[in-house]
């Protein structure tokens, strides 16, 4: 591999476009040569030196070492596995696949082929995330007994979209529960248990818009909870962490603003890129409140450190068996939902 990585990303929906594209351009070691999308005029606009093609002849171009999926959930599995059959290096954005024997297949096909296999958690670079796991590991609250975790947005009418229509791989918990739960991975590890209500609680809705989502931990529990139902922090609704132990509690209110940023056309960068005007609340138990500055976003770092570990053999952003413990609490939570009871963990 050459010192600059040629990058294929296939698909150029809300994942690609806001989120995949701008960040590959601004790792300084990758290049972003190649899209599979049907808006080839608006990439042409955007983008004039960046090819588009079909999916076949991306995978067969041998120049392209990496290969990144940000299609629509129920197609991760499959063209991930197409192409590490091709020998590429292969991010997949979020839900990692629908199951988890289809996740540790992924994985063994990239073992075998001695191919970077990694998923597209780029929340762990998020301001309200990196701000909770400082105080964390300040030990500002202590013994963490409840950590409770919101992504919620106010969408009230049912839209006419493939994330809402009901289609294995739609609905709240595939899209935002994987955030969800690799945050919480990421602070506390694999919980022993999982306990889950998912459901569309919208009328005419045909995917869930509801998710309620347990971790069980000994002497703690993570408490991860998305809907379609309810406002954001900022708006009034839920605080986005509620974190408490013995010796205090620590509250985030607002969510990341990278999202909103990159929407309107901010990049890293730019100035005020990142910057999240949100503090964290500091409650010390005895009536004290002191308000902390958030820490800086920077989900650029995600491809900044693939592109460092595609070039050196480094760690990955986001290790392989994260991604598999990760889709593992997705799928036993929906177990648990369905089945209506505790499931524990690990899956066999």
């Amino acid at each position: 591999m050459s010192a600059r990585i040629r990058v294929g990303l296939i698909g150029y929906g809300m994942a690609g476009r806001v989120f995949h594209a701008p960040l590959i351009r601004a790792a300084a070691t990758l290049d972003l040569v190649a899209i599979v999308t049907s808006r080839a005029e608006e990439v042409a606009a955007l983008y004039p030196a960046i090819c588009c093609m079909d999916t076949a002849a991306l995978l067969a171009d041998p120049s392209i070492d990496l290969v990144v999926v940000a299609t629509p959930s129920a197609t991760h599995a499959p063209i991930a596995a197409d192409a590490l059959r091709a020998g590429k290096h292969v991010v997949v954005d979020k839900p990692f696949a629908l199951t988890l024997p289809e996740a540790r297949d992924l994985e063994r096909m990239a073992r075998a082929g001695d191919q970077r296999l990694t998923v597209f958690h780029n929340r762990r670079f998020d301001s309200d995330f990196l701000s909770i796991r400082a105080a964390i590991e300040e030990g500002l609250v202590g013994r963490v007994s409840h950590f409770e975790s919101h992504f919620d947005r106010f969408r009230p009418e049912v839209r006419d979209r493939w994330r809402e229509d009901g289609s294995p791989g739609s609905g709240v918990w595939f899209d935002l529960g994987p955030h969800l739960v690799d945050q919480a991975l990421a602070l506390f590890g694999r919980p022993l248990a999982v306990s889950a209500d998912i459901v569309a609680l919208r009328p005419g809705s045909a995917a869930d818009d509801w998710a309620h989502v347990v971790l069980h931990y000994d002497g703690m529990r993570a408490v991860l909870h998305a809907s379609l139902n309810a406002p954001s922090g900022d708006m009034g609704g839920s605080p986005r962490f509620a974190v408490h132990g013995n010796k205090g509690s620590i509250i985030k209110r607002s969510l990341d603003p990278q999202e909103a940023q990159l929407i309107a056309g901010l990049r890293p960068g730019d100035s005020g890129w990142g910057v999240d005007a949100d503090p964290v609340e500091w409650h010390d138990g005895s009536g004290g409140v002191t308000l902390r500055p958030a820490a800086t976003g920077c989900q650029e770092h995600y491809y900044e450190r693939l592109g460092a570990a595609l070039l050196t053999g480094g760690a990955m952003p986001i290790p392989l068996e994260e991604a598999i413990a990760v889709q593992e609490v997705i799928e036993a939570a929906l177990r648990s939902a369905r089945e209506q009871r505790v499931v524990a963990l690990p899956l066999p």
